[in-house]
């Protein structure tokens, strides 16, 4: 409806929004793209200022979605009524993206892939834009089913190199959704003068004054309500009535004397949200309705209008319709519209019509929306997998069935990101006759559910009871249970005091003949120290047949980095990789490029954490959660960049505070402590190195310990670090690996002022791969050396430790070193530029895969961005780096040092 007075697209109070719009849809004839999100109240203008963009954007092609309050149950279904008129297309776009959208569209069957569905609906609209500029409007954005939802919001992050404008209407308010972090324009009431001025140009009748200004205060400064409560019998209903259910009201009133065949008609149009005239004439004919009186009286409404597609004059009037109808013409509807909805290509519509015809338990219908469910998750819909799943539920008559459907929903419903209706549907099984595994399931999810609520302490109490409960009729399920308590905790970060709740009710649990496992292992970690624990830990990490980093990810790389090996953290986090990239699973690829990024930081090789934190990150704005912070942390550590890297140590430590993280909060305290050692501020070193230990972090503690035995030595702390040296001595003696025995050695030659132990770290860290570590170690010695007079045989250590420092861009420990380099009299040169310092993260991910021989289609599909994107990437980076060429870019030095390994 729109809201115009005066010329064609002048629309009254809204020369701001139109503004805008109008910038928007020049930027794109100038190839430049974007994205806005009209935010505002129902009926206050938004699908007006749709139609005045659609109007502005002359020579575009436009392509039309919207949400149904209906339907939002269905994956992908607006992104498909989207992208249907663009099918020409898909056939021009690679294989790859083909089946990705044939797949998610329900064209064909095969794996899913649903975080790369954004990617390929990108290329699909970016080629469509080749031909001519692209308008894509999505009304009623706030029911756009989740997949859908994600989908075009992923687009929309990407399309300013294309020529290509996204528009999205919301009403608010709304629950919280993947295109809240888009750019938006807040729309806002009209102001009384505004409100008089459209009153007066859309109401043909003169008014008397008292009753304009009476519906201009009934109206609230909400345009459509201007011109649909004048037109209401007895417009000035209760005041306690909120516009839009008055505007509803309104247009209710319009139906009260219509035919039962148009009523009927408009009812079967309100109840198929695709619009779509080849359902609703064969509906409309199954019924008997006389279709063109029944047509040409809806028509006369003004609600409808019957073309090529069946559209609504405004969603609150479809809206309207529907809840006008009794629960019985309803169920009609939808009988009559799954009767003529075909079972082979629309086999979930014609099950979802089915379900809402039902009037009470249909087991028939109950199995359809089973085989629904399936097909959803399969097509990477999990928020419908779970509303059919609990459909299905309601429709049961069995109460065996019920029972396990509705466990099932509640599993799906916690899987697609919604514990809230998770726990909603646990509650239902309160009083039910539950099976003992059963009722171990219902405590596991509750249990899961509880850990995302940052409040709720009782997650590990919930999953150690559903272990307890299966101790005795199925001790391995047990155990499982037990472990997927230690494994949550860590990967919500809050892993303080469960591993001691699960290892007791481990102990307690009854006993089975099996061979030991992680949990016996932790047990002997916890009760009898490192020493003792080391050995088996080894054995069941590495596991002959099936290591324990396939099955239990996050829980392995904690415990492995107890063992100072690099090769056995570097091997999970290939083995991550391979697994991700094999499967498509986002969340094994999450975690393996994670792992790589902290084990390159910590390696020193930072291009290659670079590399993988940019990669990390685009796959979590493509999945929609947010980038890991642990790499990012220990890349900024490693370079020693004061303010960058105090700024995202504020930044993870306030997430951390929020989160209720403690593990991110230790981390970002461990960070900070090796920022400030680096730059010599050895108090606020000693004071974040105290708050890291105080965690007891299982995984890292070795490592702040050395920093805590630095920092207590500088401050002229020696109690601290004499008990701090202990502490990380008995870790690394246990491991017996030469990055532990190297890093102890160099803490207790710190301590003790001995030479022999400064050499033994230098021996034992020039094995370890770790290069910040054996450049450290040069660097402590070669100090204490100067501080005994022997410049010379310190000049030498100091220099090793600068050059693998400077060539590795660790950048504030090298200063450290070219500082105790000049007090021995030698001239310094400052070090030479490395290529990634003058990129950003993206861009440095960019270049280094393009310089391997990547084309920029390949890279487009790693980064999750389109490859006119890359190409833009590109011309950023040559002409920061002087240069012209790919060729040119693969001759630099720093950039590509090792070639790209098979598990990336």
């Amino acid at each position: 409806m729109s809201s115009s007075a005066g010329p064609v697209g002048s629309l009254v109070g809204r020369r701001a929004e139109m503004r805008v719009l109008d910038e928007l849809v020049g930027a794109v004839r100038g190839g430049r793209g974007g994205a806005l999100v009209l935010r505002g109240e129902a009926g206050i203008g938004k699908s007006a200022l749709l139609e005045h963009a659609q109007l502005a954007a002359s020579g575009f092609r436009v392509l039309h979605g919207s949400g149904a309050e209906f339907e939002s149950e269905l994956p992908f279904a607006a992104l498909h009524q989207l992208c249907r008129p663009a099918d020409d297309h898909l056939t021009t776009l690679p294989i790859q993206h083909q089946d990705v959208l044939r797949v998610a569209f329900g064209l064909a069957s095969g794996p899913p892939d649903p975080f790369r569905v954004g990617l390929a609906t990108l290329e699909l609209l970016a080629a469509a834009a080749r031909e001519r500029p692209l308008l894509c409007l999505v009304d009623d954005a706030q029911w756009l089913d989740a997949a859908s939802a994600a989908a075009l919001a992923f687009i929309a992050r990407r399309v300013n190199t294309e020529r290509l404008a996204m528009l999205f209407a919301v009403r608010v308010p709304s629950p919280a959704r993947a295109l809240d972090q888009l750019p938006a324009l807040i729309v806002e009431q009209l102001s009384d003068d505004d409100a008089r001025a459209l009153l007066a140009a859309k109401t043909p009748a003169l008014l008397d004054h008292q009753v304009r200004d009476r519906i201009v205060a009934e109206a609230r400064g909400n345009p459509l309500a201007l011109l649909q409560l004048p037109g209401v019998d007895g417009f000035a209903m209760a005041h306690t009535s909120s516009v839009p259910t008055r505007i509803e009201r309104g247009f209710q009133a319009r139906l009260v004397d219509l035919p039962t065949e148009a009523r009927q008609l408009l009812t079967l149009a309100s109840a198929d949200p695709t619009g779509d005239p080849g359902l609703l004439w064969p509906a409309a004919q199954h019924l008997r309705i006389d279709v063109p009186a029944a047509s040409a009286a809806a028509t006369a409404t003004g609600l409808v209008e019957f073309a090529t597609r069946v559209r609504f004059c405004h969603p609150l009037a479809r809206s309207a319709v529907y809840l006008a109808a009794d629960a019985d013409e309803r169920r009609r509807a939808h009988q009559v519209l799954a009767q003529v909805t075909n079972p082979t290509l629309d086999p979930d519509r014609q099950t979802w019509h089915r379900a809402r015809a039902s009037s009470g338990p249909d087991e028939h219908v109950a199995a359809e929306l089973e085989h629904s469910a399936s097909r959803a998750r399969a097509r990477g819909g999990v928020v419908a997998s779970a509303a059919f799943l609990e459909r299905a539920a309601e429709l049961s008559l069995d109460p065996v069935k019920r029972m396990a459907r509705t466990l099932t929903a509640a599993r799906a419903a916690f899987d697609a990101g919604t514990p809230h209706a998770a726990a909603g549907l646990l509650d239902t099984l309160e009083n039910a006759g539950l099976t003992e595994p059963q009722h171990a399931e219902v405590d596991l999810l509750r249990g899961q559910i509880a850990f995302l609520r940052h409040g709720d302490g009782d997650g590990p109490a919930f999953m150690i009871r559903a272990g307890q409960r299966l101790s005795t009729v199925d001790p391995r399920r047990s155990r499982d249970c037990f472990l997927d308590a230690l494994e949550m905790s860590f990967v919500v970060g809050r892993p303080s005091g469960v591993m001691d709740k699960v290892l007791d009710a481990a102990r307690a649990s009854a006993p089975a003949p099996r061979p030991p496992d992680i949990l016996d292992a932790l047990t002997l970690l916890t009760t009898q120290g490192h020493r003792a624990a080391v050995p088996l830990i080894r054995r069941v990490l590495d596991g002959a047949d099936n290591p324990l980093w396939m099955r239990r990810p996050v829980l392995s790389a904690v415990v492995a980095a107890n063992l100072w090996d690099p090769h056995i953290s570097q091997a999970i986090s290939e083995s991550l990789m391979r697994a991700g990239r094999d499967s498509g699973a986002p969340l094994a690829l999450r975690l393996g490029l994670a792992q790589v990024a902290f084990n390159a930081a910590l390696a020193g090789d930072v291009g290659r954490a670079i590399e993988a934190i940019a990669e990390e990150g685009a796959i979590a704005d493509a999945t929609g959660g947010p980038a890991a912070y642990y790499g990012q942390l220990q890349l900024a550590a490693v370079r020693g960049r004061r303010e960058e890297g105090l700024a995202l140590i504020a930044e993870a430590t306030e997430a951390a505070t929020a989160r209720g993280t403690e593990q991110l909060l230790a981390t970002a305290y461990w960070t900070a402590a090796v920022l400030n050692n680096s730059l010599a501020d050895y108090p606020a070193a000693l004071a974040a190195a105290r708050l890291a230990t105080a965690h007891h972090d299982l995984a890292f503690t070795g490592f702040v310990l050395a920093e805590l035995v630095e920092a207590a030595v500088r401050c002229g702390k020696h109690d601290t670090a004499t008990t701090a040296l202990e502490q990380l001595t008995e870790r690394a003696d246990a491991s017996g690996t030469p990055t532990g025995l190297g890093i102890a050695a160099c803490a207790r030659g710190l301590v003790t002022g001995v030479e022999d132990h400064y050499r033994d770290a230098v021996e034992h860290l020039d094995q370890s791969p770790l290069l910040p570590y054996r450049a450290r170690a040069h660097l402590v010695y070669g100090e204490w050396l100067r501080r005994q007079g022997r410049r010379k045989d310190g000049r030498a250590h100091l220099r090793t430790a600068h050059e693998l420092l400077s060539g590795a861009g660790i950048e504030a420990f090298a200063r450290r070193a070219a500082n105790e380099l000049r007090a021995t009299g030698e001239n310094v040169s400052n070090r030479s530029t490395r290529t990634h310092d003058q990129l950003t993260m993206q861009e440095v991910h960019i270049a280094r895969f393009v310089a391997t021989g990547a084309t920029s289609n390949e890279v487009a599909a790693r980064l999750f961005i389109s490859p006119r994107t890359v190409d833009a990437h590109l011309r950023n980076i040559f002409r920061k780096l002087g240069i012209t060429s790919r060729r040119q870019l693969r001759q630099l030095p720093n950039l590509v040092d090792r070639a790209l390994d098979s598990g990336n």
